[in-house]
């Protein structure tokens, strides 16, 4: 399709002066660019080296993976391991497992002071020290407290990351990829985590920590040669270096000085820093309680319940070599994660939520009912003997196919829209005032409740039945459908700052009426 370049004539002649402040524009100029000749400008946008930047970027995501899968073929080994000093009881393993959880929590509000203070390209940078000494503690640890201190350590790293990383990538991306680019960071989650389970049925734990160990070493080299977001860059006032770094993100056709105007004008409209009376902005605490209850709202859909009996049933579904079995699951999430970032930029993010929300709706209401007919074929109310039922000895009775249809039908929901989505929109919705503190408030949010329900988990089940705490779970997917529908805002093909202005109740269409 050919392009009209005419409404191009003012950068060429831009260009040809020393790189400075887009002032020295005038303002027909800036006009010029109205928002019907978008369109025309993303022509001249090459997304080569935004591609290879969010590469190097999600590395760390994939490190997460690697932290949060990393214990489940670690326990197995650690639980049967001949030294008394290393070896794990229930209680410790459960610990082990957990105990990432604390960590990313702290880290998640390290990481929101981080970000303010020294940027998103730094910050993510030293997130990998926590990552390799983590790590590294594991690999020589000699009793339960080192390998306890190297999970801390790696969760740290892991809340550092996952507040990061969404930053770094929504402000580099335009809105014609953003949506793609930031679900690569769920994506690269659930792909560490096969990894590691792939990984693990070959390696000892302490070979499988070394391994673990790499892709956070990459990050750090990787991200040297990367630059600092544009819009971190102006809210320093450093107006040249956001320049350049746009021509390296877009290409050195595109139009730079532009893009600079758009976004600066918006940042003098949200003001300066942060501050606490800032909270009764309805274009601060609007997206920050969407952005809480999405966070709170994903952990309540059952994710981690399921990821609980996913052995249990797959062993009733006669998959004997549980290592494959999680393999499965994990490959399952990889493959839907991806078609999830296939089509974010074209479906949207509300309609993905509310489909996934509709699954995961059905198959855990589906899960309650498995259980409620398991524990009434065997007397057992908790619906936890799974594998030595009757239901097992009577194959026309076998109901084993419900709980696999309802698991494979919960998990693809889940990683269309619940897995990605709520970090994806994270990074959308906050001013870049108040990204700091609104971001470490959602993932504190995130890991604090992924702590609670794990660890309450057992006793939820012991209080409501097996059968009422899925169902619970299901009114819980119910009640985000509502929440999603009524609050949540549809980003697709908006610039942060358009969606910024919807919350605030300002025209989305901004006008640049910056005087020169």
């Amino acid at each position: 399709m050919a392009v009209n370049t005419s409404c191009f004539h003012n950068l060429i002649f831009a260009k040809q002066h020393p790189p400075g402040s887009y002032c020295s524009l005038t303002l027909p100029v800036i006009k010029s660019f109205s928002i019907r000749r978008e369109t025309e400008i993303y022509y001249l946008v090459k997304n080569g080296k935004l591609y290879l930047a969010t590469f190097a970027a999600v590395l760390g995501p994939l490190s997460f993976g690697f932290v949060l899968g990393y214990s489940s073929p670690a326990i197995p080994e650690l639980s049967t391991i001949t030294d008394p000093r290393l070896q794990l009881d229930k209680e410790e393993a459960s610990w082990f497992g957990s105990i990432v959880t604390i960590g990313a929590a702290i880290g998640g509000l390290l990481g929101g002071w981080m970000v303010d203070k020294i940027g998103r390209k730094l910050s993510l940078m030293l997130c990998s020290i926590p990552y390799i000494f983590g790590f590294t503690i594991i690999i020589a640890a000699q009793n339960i407290w080192m390998l306890y201190l190297g999970r801390v350590l790696t969760g740290l790293a892991s809340g550092v990351t996952s507040l990061v990383v969404p930053l770094y990538i929504s402000e580099m991306a335009h809105e014609r990829v953003r949506g793609a680019m930031g679900s690569c960071v769920q994506l690269m989650v659930v792909t560490g985590i096969m990894g590691v389970y792939i990984a693990g049925m070959s390696l000892d734990w302490r070979w499988l920590a070394i391994c673990c160990s790499i892709p956070p070493t990459l990050m750090m080299v990787f991200m040297c040669f990367m630059p600092e977001t544009p819009r971190f860059l102006l809210s320093q006032g450093k107006q040249r270096e956001a320049e350049e770094a746009l021509r390296f993100l877009r290409g050195p056709d595109a139009p730079a000085e532009w893009e600079c105007a758009r976004i600066e004008d918006a940042s003098d409209d949200q003001g300066g820093r942060f501050g606490m009376a800032d909270l009764k902005d309805p274009g601060v605490y609007k997206p920050l309680g969407v952005g809480i209850m999405l966070m709170l709202f994903q952990q309540l859909t059952g994710i981690n319940a399921i990821m609980f009996y996913a052995e249990t049933i797959f062993e009733k579904a006669h998959f004997k070599n549980s290592d494959v079995a999680t393999v499965v699951v994990a490959a399952t999430q990889v493959v839907f994660t991806a078609v999830a970032a296939l089509v974010m930029d074209r479906a949207g993010r509300k309609l993905l939520l509310i489909v996934s929300g509709v699954f995961m709706c059905l198959s855990t209401a589906a899960f309650g009912v498995y259980f409620k007919l398991s524990s009434e074929t065997h007397g057992n109310s908790s619906g936890l003997c799974l594998v030595e039922s009757p239901l097992a000895q009577n194959p026309a009775a076998d109901l084993s196919w419900l709980a696999l249809s309802s698991m494979g039908f919960f998990i693809t929901g889940f990683s269309l829209g619940w897995g990605p989505i709520p970090w994806l929109v994270m990074s959308e919705i906050f001013p870049t005032r108040v990204k700091g503190f609104a971001s470490s408030v959602c993932v504190l949010t995130n890991w604090g409740s992924a702590f609670i329900i794990t660890k309450t988990f057992q006793n939820l089940m012991d209080l409501l039945t097996s059968a009422g705490t899925f169902w619970l779970f299901s009114g819980c997917c119910a009640l985000n459908i509502v929440f999603t529908i009524i609050f949540v805002p549809e980003t697709k093909g908006k610039t942060l700052e358009q969606i910024q202005a919807r919350f605030k109740g300002t025209p989305e269409q901004l006008s640049y009426n910056r005087q020169t």
